[in-house]
C-alpha cells in the first residue's frame, strides 16, 4: 500500500527547508523503501512511500544511520582538538546507527596523525613567547629573533605542505558512504587545489562554523549515544513532528548555529525583541538539511573558455547578478554566486533526482549558462522539461555584517512551452557583456549602473512573460536609456545597441499607435545621395554621436586608455522630451537638406513602413505619448536595415477610418521629401521651411498661412483658410512632422483637401 504524505514543514524556501525535503526523499530511499517518490506541490513536498506516518516516524527516531559527513581538512572540524565535543561522544558510541561515522573518524584521523604532529609543532613554538613572567619588550624580541622565526616559518611550511597534501590523499583512499561528502563539499582542479561550491561555503565551513562538527554536535541533541542502540532523547519526537509536519514546538536548541542555510534562525542584531537575539533551531532540521546536500555533487569545469580560471561548479550555479529582486545591488554580486533550485511537479525517485541534478547546467546556444539571465532564457526557450515546474532561485549574499546568507531572489516558472522569440535576446549576448564590464569598473557614475541594473531586471522579467509585447516594450526602453547615459560621455566603449534583427518588431507588437509610429520614424532615411549618403541619410546619428566610416560604431578622440566621445551639430536629439526631440529632428534635417540644395524636407519612409493616417490622428489629438513614442524609437533605430529589406516584420495596420485636421494635412504636404521618380507630378510641392519654424515657436495661423500659399502656387485648391491652436497644440503638430508618410497617404490627404482633383483623377 502506497501513502501519501504532505510535508508542511519542508518548503521550497528558506534553503534549509529546501534540502530538508531532498534529505527526506534520499535518506527514505535509501535506508527504509527503495521506490519512495518526491514531488512539490502548493508550497510544500509529497512523499509517495510504503511507509505511514507513524512508520516513517519511528524510522527516523529509531532506524535512521547518519551519512558520514567529516571535513578533516577544516580546523574547526574537531579533528585538530584533543577533546572534541562532536567527534569524541561519536567514537565512544557503541550504537549500530553511528558505526559509518566512527568508520570515516577512524579513516581520517589515520591521516591526520602527521598533521596534528606539524600542527602541534607550532603551537609549541608559538608558546615560547607566551611564558609567564616574560615582560612585553622580551616577547616582542623573541619574536623578532632570528632564529625563533626562522623555526617557526619552517614549522608552518611544513604543516601547510601536509595540509596540501590530505585533501589529495583523501580522495584516493577514502571509499563508502563518507566519500559522498567530499563530492559535495569540494572540488580538486587538474593543479590539485582545492575549489568550493558555495552551498556548503568554503569546503563546509561558513567561516569559523564547521558544518559537520555542528552536525555531529545535533546528533547528540537528538540520540542518547551513550546508549547501546542511540535511543532518540525526549524532545526528538517532538522535534521531528515539528521538522516534518510543522507542528507546534516550544524545545528549540538556542545558541546553535545554522549557518547561511536559514538567514531568520541566525540570530544577531534586529533577530529578537531586543538589539540582539540568539540563534535557534530545530536540531532535525539541520541533520536533514545536511543530509539533503548530498545529492548536489560537483565538478570541476572551465564556464569561459580554456582562459577562464576552474571553478566549482555544483547544480544550476551562476554568477551572482544583481538584478531581478527588488533589494537587488552590486555589493550582492558576491564570488559565491547563485544557485536555482529546481521545483519538479511530477513523483520523483532518488535514482531520478540525481541524474536530474547531475545534469544541472544549461546551455544557451553554444555555450553554457554563467548568468541568471542566461538560465532564465534558455529555460524559457525549451520549455518545461523532467518535470521541472519553477526554480527556487538563492544567492549567496553578505548581509547582517559579513555573514553569508542563502537569500531567496525569487521564483521561475518553467514555461509550459517553448518561446522562439527569446532567440532575439540573442543579439544582445556580446554588447551585455561589455556593457555589464564598464559598469562594473571603479569609477562607472550610478546613472549607468542603475540603467543596466533596470536593464537586468526587465529582461529576467521578459523571460518569465515572453508573449507579452509589453515586456519587449519595457527592454527596448531600457536598452535606450542605456544609450541615453552613455551619450553623457560613461559606458560608451561598450558601443551603442547593436543590430537587431527584425523580429522584435513582432514580439513588441501590442497593435498601438506607438509602438507603429516609433518604428515609422526610426526606419526612415533620408533622400541624400553621393559620397558619404549612408552617413547623410542615417537617422541615428542625430541622436548618438557616430563615426563617419563605421555609423555602428561610436565617433571618439583620445589614446586608447583616455577616450571622449565626439559630438558633432548633428546630435541634436538629447533624450529633453519626445516632442522636443521631434521638433529637433525635423529642424536639423531641413538644415542639412538646405546646406546640400535640397528645398525639401529629406526624411522619407523606409522600406515597407510609414505612419498611417489613423496614428498620425491619434497623435495630433494628443492621444500618443510622444515621449514614449521617443524613447522606444531611439531603440528601434538598431534594426538591422539589411534584414529589414530581406524579411520586414509584418505590424498589424490600425482601422482605417480616422484621419488628421485638415489644416494640418496642409501643413504635411507643404512638407513633403522630393517626389521619388516615377512618382506623380501632383506631389511636386515645394516646400518652405518657414511652415514649420513658424509651427514649432507656436504660431500656427501664419504657419498654415504660407502652407496654404505654397499649395496654391502648386494648383492646390483648398476649403482650409485659416488655423487658429494654443501654442502647446502647435508644437505638437509639428512634432508629429517627423513622422514620415509614403506617396499612397500623401495622395490620399491631398484628395481630401482637393475633392475636385480626385474626381479629375477619377474621370481619367
Amino acid at each position: 500500500m502506497i501513502h501519501i504524505h504532505h510535508f508542511d514543514g519542508c518548503a521550497p524556501r528558506p534553503l534549509a527547508h529546501y534540502l530538508k525535503a531532498i534529505g527526506v526523499l534520499r535518506l527514505v530511499a535509501e535506508q527504509a523503501d527503495p521506490e519512495a517518490r518526491g514531488w512539490w506541490n502548493s508550497e510544500r513536498f509529497g512523499l509517495a512511500t510504503s511507509l505511514d506516518a507513524e512508520q516513517l516516524e519511528q524510522f527516523f527516531l529509531h532506524r535512521y544511520a547518519p551519512t558520514p559527513m567529516l571535513s578533516p581538512w577544516n580546523r574547526g572540524s574537531g579533528f585538530f582538538a584533543t577533546k572534541d565535543r562532536g567527534l569524541d561522544p561519536i567514537m565512544d558510541s557503541e550504537a549500530e546507527r553511528f558505526a559509518n561515522l566512527r568508520t570515516g573518524i577512524g579513516a581520517a584521523r589515520t591521516l591526520l596523525e602527521d598533521i596534528a604532529d606539524a600542527d602541534q609543532a607550532v603551537r609549541l613554538i608559538k608558546d615560547e613567547t607566551k611564558v609567564k613572567g616574560l615582560s612585553r619588550a622580551q616577547r616582542d624580541a623573541l619574536r623578532q629573533a632570528p632564529e625563533y622565526k626562522a623555526r617557526l616559518a619552517a614549522a608552518e611550511r611544513h604543516f601547510k605542505k601536509l595540509k596540501a597534501e590530505l585533501i589529495p590523499n583523501l580522495r584516493l583512499t577514502w571509499r563508502g558512504a563518507h566519500r559522498d561528502w567530499i563530492d559535495v563539499a569540494l572540488v580538486l582542479t587538474e593543479e590539485g587545489n582545492a575549489t568550493y561550491p558555495a552551498l556548503l561555503g568554503t569546503g563546509g565551513a561558513d567561516g569559523k562554523l564547521d558544518f559537520t562538527n555542528n552536525f555531529l554536535q545535533r546528533l547528540g541533541d537528538i540520540f542518547d549515544l551513550e546508549s547501546h542502540i542511540g535511543v532518540p532523547r525526549a524532545p526528538a519526537e517532538q522535534w521531528l513532528r515539528a521538522a516534518l509536519w510543522s507542528r507546534p514546538s516550544t524545545a528549540y536548541r538556542h545558541q546553535a548555529p545554522i549557518g547561511q542555510f536559514l538567514p531568520f534562525g541566525a540570530g544577531g542584531a534586529n533577530n529578537a525583541n531586543g538589539p540582539q537575539g540568539d540563534s535557534m533551531i530545530n536540531p532535525v532540521d539541520f541533520i536533514l538539511m545536511l543530509e539533503g546536500v548530498i545529492p548536489f555533487a560537483a565538478h570541476a569545469t572551465r564556464r569561459l573558455g580554456e582562459s577562464q580560471a576552474v571553478r566549482a561548479a555544483a547544480p544550476f550555479t551562476l554568477s551572482a547578478r544583481g538584478a531581478g529582486y527588488g533589494s537587488a545591488a552590486d555589493s550582492d554580486e558576491s564570488p559565491r554566486g547563485e544557485q536555482w533550485m529546481p521545483l519538479w511537479d511530477r513523483p520523483l525517485r532518488l535514482d531520478e533526482l540525481k541524474r536530474l541534478l547531475a545534469e544541472g547546467r544549461a546551455q544557451l546556444g553554444a555555450r553554457s549558462a554563467r548568468e541568471p539571465l542566461d538560465l532564465a532564457r534558455a529555460i524559457a526557450r525549451l520549455g518545461t522539461a523532467r518535470g521541472i515546474g519553477a526554480f527556487q532561485r538563492y544567492g549567496y549574499i553578505e548581509r547582517n555584517g559579513q555573514s553569508n546568507l542563502a537569500v531567496p531572489l525569487g521564483r521561475f516558472s518553467v514555461p509550459n512551452r517553448a518561446v522562439a522569440s527569446l532567440s532575439c535576446l540573442d543579439d544582445l549576448d556580446a554588447w551585455l557583456a561589455r556593457l555589464r564590464r564598464e559598469t562594473r569598473t571603479q569609477h562607472a557614475p550610478a546613472r549607468l549602473t542603475i540603467a543596466e541594473r533596470q536593464l537586468g531586471d526587465v529582461l529576467l522579467a521578459l523571460s518569465q512573460h515572453p508573449d507579452e509585447p509589453c515586456r519587449w516594450q519595457r527592454v527596448l526602453l531600457g536598452l535606450a536609456a542605456i544609450e541615453r547615459a552613455m551619450v553623457s560621455g560613461t559606458g560608451f566603449k561598450a558601443g551603442p545597441i547593436p543590430p537587431l534583427r527584425p523580429d522584435w518588431i513582432a514580439a513588441a507588437d501590442d497593435g498601438k499607435p506607438a509602438l507603429r509610429l516609433a518604428l515609422a520614424l526610426a526606419l526612415q532615411q533620408g533622400t541624400f545621395e553621393g559620397a558619404d549618403a549612408r552617413w547623410w541619410n542615417s537617422l541615428r546619428r542625430h541622436w548618438l554621436p557616430l563615426d563617419r566610416r563605421q555609423i555602428d560604431r561610436f565617433a571618439q578622440s583620445g589614446t586608447m586608455g583616455n577616450t571622449q566621445l565626439l559630438t558633432g551639430p548633428e546630435v541634436v536629439m538629447a533624450g529633453r522630451g519626445g516632442e522636443a526631440d521631434a521638433i529637433a529632428l525635423v529642424a536639423r534635417r531641413l538644415v542639412e537638406g538646405a546646406q546640400r540644395g535640397q528645398r525639401r524636407l529629406p526624411l522619407q519612409p523606409g522600406f515597407g513602413v510609414s505612419a498611417q493616417a489613423a496614428d498620425l490622428a491619434a497623435l495630433i489629438a494628443g492621444a500618443v505619448d510622444l515621449d514614449y513614442t521617443l524613447a522606444l524609437a531611439r531603440a528601434l533605430m538598431a534594426i538591422d536595415r539589411r534584414q529589414w529589406r530581406e524579411s520586414p516584420s509584418a505590424v498589424e495596420p490600425p482601422p482605417d477610418r480616422e484621419i488628421p485636421d485638415d489644416a494640418w494635412l496642409v501643413v504635411r504636404l507643404a512638407l513633403l521629401p522630393p517626389a521619388r521618380r516615377g512618382a506623380s507630378n501632383v506631389l511636386d510641392i515645394r516646400s518652405d521651411p518657414a511652415v514649420f519654424r513658424r509651427l514649432a515657436s507656436g504660431d500656427a495661423a501664419s504657419a498654415v498661412d504660407i502652407a496654404l500659399r505654397r499649395l496654391r502656387a502648386s494648383g492646390i485648391r483648398t476649403a482650409v483658410r485659416a488655423a487658429a491652436l494654443p501654442a502647446s497644440t502647435a508644437r505638437r503638430w509639428a512634432a508629429a512632422l517627423a513622422f514620415p508618410i509614403d506617396e499612397r497617404t500623401a495622395t490620399r490627404f491631398l484628395f481630401r483637401l482637393d475633392p475636385a482633383r480626385n474626381e479629375a483623377t477619377t474621370e481619367d
